[in-house]
C-alpha cells in the first residue's frame, strides 16, 4: 500500500512558474512508476508526465513538452512535477499517481494503482 500526498499548487500568473511535489509513504516508491495527471473543471482527467522506476525514462503529453520537468528521488520518496512558461489552460487540479509495472507510456488513469489528493494551480492571464 502507498499513499501519495501532493504540494505545491498555488495562484501564479501565465508565465510564472510552479514546483509540485508528491511525497509518499511506505519503502517500495522505487517499485513504482510515477506519474501526473490534472483535471480541469467540467473536464475529464487527463495525463500529464510520467518517469520509470529509476528515473531514466521519462513521458509527456504534446501540450507540456518543453515546459514541465518531470522527476524522482527515490531517497526522499518523492516525485516532482517542474512547470514553467504556465498557460492558463494549465489550471486544474494535480494529482500524483503510481503504478507497478515498467512501462512509462501508460496514460490511462484506471491503470495506476495509487492516487493522491490532489492539488489546484490556477494560472492568471
Amino acid at each position: 500500500q502507498v499513499q501519495l500526498v501532493e504540494s505545491g499548487g498555488g495562484l501564479v500568473q501565465g508565465g510564472g512558474s510552479l514546483r509540485l511535489s508528491c511525497a509518499a509513504s511506505g519503502r517500495t516508491f522505487s517499485s513504482y512508476v510515477m506519474g501526473w495527471f490534472r483535471q480541469a473543471p467540467g473536464k475529464e482527467r487527463e495525463f500529464v508526465a510520467t518517469i520509470s522506476r529509476n528515473g531514466d525514462r521519462t513521458y509527456y503529453t504534446d501540450s507540456v513538452k518543453g515546459r514541465f520537468t518531470i522527476s524522482r528521488d527515490n531517497a526522499k520518496n518523492t516525485v516532482y512535477l517542474q512547470m514553467n512558461s504556465l498557460k492558463p489552460e494549465d489550471t486544474a487540479v494535480y494529482s500524483c499517481a503510481g503504478r507497478t509495472g515498467m512501462a512509462v507510456t501508460v496514460t490511462t488513469p484506471y491503470e495506476y494503482n495509487y492516487w493522491g489528493q490532489g492539488t489546484q494551480v490556477t494560472v492568471s492571464s
